[in-house]
């Protein structure tokens, strides 16, 4: 089982092409180049956390088939745009607002937002965070996992650490 880590995927989000100059000519492009990257790396046995604004302007059954499409085990941090509609959705193995995780030996505090200081940031826990769309510059070991500075797909915390620039 691999873990993966992504945010602010924005399915069915319109805006979000223009604000965040995503490369898709519509939003149904736009969604299934994302369900297709997401599908290629993660695996039905895979853990997702999705740090937060899954969709938007979706109606209920829409978004539910667009997270039964999606690979994995899902777990929801929520963001600012997850109304209850997504937080009821059947598909979420857990719906948090803040989590605090251990993997490989490494300390991960998640939220849809990015901190200015951390439960154990000086003994090298890491922040991940989405919410800002790449736009923020991070602080020591925190890292934005938005699918805007990802290739829109989730990644691992391999590529997070080993990414060039990251501390």
């Amino acid at each position: 089982m691999t873990v993966f880590f992504t945010a602010d995927t924005h399915f069915g989000h319109g805006g979000a092409r223009g604000l965040y100059r995503r490369p898709f000519n519509s939003v149904a492009e736009m969604d299934e180049a994302m369900t297709a990257r997401w599908n290629e790396r993660v695996g039905p046995d895979d853990e997702v956390w999705h740090l937060g604004d899954f969709a938007l302007n979706l109606r209920s059954e829409a978004m539910q088939r667009r997270l039964d499409a999606l690979h994995g085990r899902k777990h929801l941090i929520t963001g600012n745009n997850d109304g209850a509609a997504t937080l009821s959705l059947g598909g979420w193995h857990s719906v948090q607002s803040y989590a605090e995780i251990t993997l490989d030996g490494l300390g991960l505090v998640l939220c849809h937002y990015a901190f200015r200081s951390w439960r154990n940031m000086h003994r090298g826990w890491r922040n991940l965070h989405g919410h800002s769309h790449g736009a923020l510059k991070p602080l020591t070991r925190q890292t934005d996992v938005g699918v805007d500075v990802w290739d829109f797909r989730p990644v691992t915390l391999a590529e997070i650490t080993t990414r060039r620039g990251s501390r």
